[in-house]
């Protein structure tokens, strides 16, 4: 008897970390097209900070005990930053950016 529910709680795939596209934001959830459909999954976010992930974008979903969560997307490559440099920004072309040598730039203009 143990041995049949071994191997049937053995032989199924564990589900892995995967990335897709999200197909639908807000409410701090996504749905995101992977391998799998991930529907309403929550957004995984540091403290202070609140987005909804546009649509199109690519997204990594991470299956945990509680239930799948969505790490985030996957950052565009920016060579205006030099390492070390933080930009914040939106869809809609708004920007703030720690520059390494103390300098704000809010919409690319120098704040002091």
């Amino acid at each position: 008897m143990w041995i049949s529910g071994y191997v049937t709680g053995n032989s199924f795939a564990k589900d892995s970390p995967s990335v897709g596209i999200v197909r639908a934001s807000g409410s701090g959830k996504v749905s995101v097209s992977a391998t799998n459909e991930h529907l309403a999954v929550p957004v995984a976010l540091p403290y202070g900070i609140a987005y909804a992930p546009p649509i199109g974008s690519q997204s990594v979903v991470l299956p945990t005990e509680a239930g799948n969560l969505c790490l985030g997307v996957i950052g565009e490559k920016r060579d205006d930053l030099a390492p070390g440099e933080l930009m914040l920004y939106s869809a809609g072309g708004a920007s703030i950016v720690l520059k390494n040598d103390g300098r704000v730039l809010i919409n690319g203009r120098a704040v002091e």
